[in-house]
């Protein structure tokens, strides 16, 4: 994928996240800054100040673009798309008549992401990853952690939006905070861990952990509409991303074989729900996460994208018998 090592690109990855067992160990997020309504953060909250760069391919990118949505804030924050693949300088913003719906970045005009990472710092090393939020204003990325970047989008744009309505509110959060975290690990998180994982017994851990919990999801979602009840939260939301790319990618690609997302008929079920939800559709594209993922020559040395694009999330849904 790449990484930028004192400012200067390199086509390697880092070695710190594997681990001498085999394991894929992520690393954390660099930028931490936080937007905040009364701009005590040093960031306030306001409408055409900030710019989202994303990849459609990018789980992680994608809970933005859902909470860009979700939160009214399509006036409020503009967005650059790299096109789907991994290239040889990571993600890339262009202009192409394949990708119509992939813009280029209008605000500082690079070319790549590692340009907008050198551009706010320029002896940055590390890995360059979507989602970013770039503030206008003072030429520098705030957040490249999507975890972070949602929660500021669901609250501190409201007298903005006049939406008001939390997806994590006070009151759940404990409960939101515990499912995010298992979700993660072994979900979100899961699916690489299984993909990049370089020993057995690493890729076995992880298989195990991943399919234990949708196991648990699948009976959780049998009994109930959403996560955690009829009410629609965060930990929804962070979920959806993985679910969508799952039967493209994950399944086959990164080796998560036990079955598919549209095997569980709960989940499967879960998953077209979420995905009718009034603009959520515009953000899924199945295709996008064919040529995405399997692009990636470190385990797909080959380089052939499948033709198919096994995924319809358009048909009916029996979740209403929850209301």
């Amino acid at each position: 994928m790449g990484v930028l090592i004192n400012g200067a690109w390199t086509d390697q990855d880092l070695p710190q996240e594997r681990a001498p067992n085999g394991e894929f160990k992520r690393i954390e997020s660099v930028f931490r800054d936080r937007v905040s309504a009364d701009g005590a953060s040093g960031f306030k909250a306001e409408a055409g100040r900030y710019h989202l760069y994303v990849a459609h391919g990018c789980p992680w990118a994608h809970r933005t673009l859902i909470y860009r949505v979700l939160k009214g804030l399509e006036d409020v924050i503009s967005v650059s798309y790299s096109i789907p693949g991994l290239r040889e300088q990571g993600w890339t913003f262009v202009d192409d008549p394949r990708y119509p719906d992939c813009t280029p970045d209008t605000v500082n005009g690079c070319r790549y992401m590692h340009q907008v990472y050198t551009l706010s710092s320029p002896d940055y090393t590390g890995k360059v990853t979507v989602p970013v939020l770039w503030d206008k204003q003072t030429r520098r990325i705030v957040n490249n952690e999507s975890s972070e970047i949602i929660r500021m989008l669901d609250s501190e744009f409201a007298d903005i939006t006049g939406s008001k309505d939390l997806l994590y509110p006070p009151e759940l959060r404990e409960a939101i905070d515990g499912l995010n975290d298992l979700i993660y690990r072994t979900v979100n998180n899961g699916v690489y861990r299984c993909g990049f994982a370089s020993s057995q017994a690493a890729y076995d851990a992880a298989y195990d952990g991943l399919f234990a919990t949708l196991d648990q999801l699948e009976d959780r979602l049998s009994r109930q509409r959403y996560l955690l009840g009829n009410r629609l939260t965060e930990a929804d939301w962070r979920l959806f991303p993985t679910l969508v790319r799952f039967d493209v990618a994950y399944f086959s690609l990164f080796r998560c074989n036990r079955n598919r997302i549209s095997d569980f008929p709960n989940l499967s079920n879960y998953t077209r729900d979420l995905y009718s939800v009034p603009g959520i559709a515009g953000t899924v594209t199945p295709r996008y996460y064919v040529e995405n993922y399997w692009s990636n020559q470190r385990i797909n040395p080959s380089g052939i994208i499948p033709r198919g694009t096994p995924a319809d999330f358009t048909a009916p849904h029996d979740r209403a018998r929850f209301a």
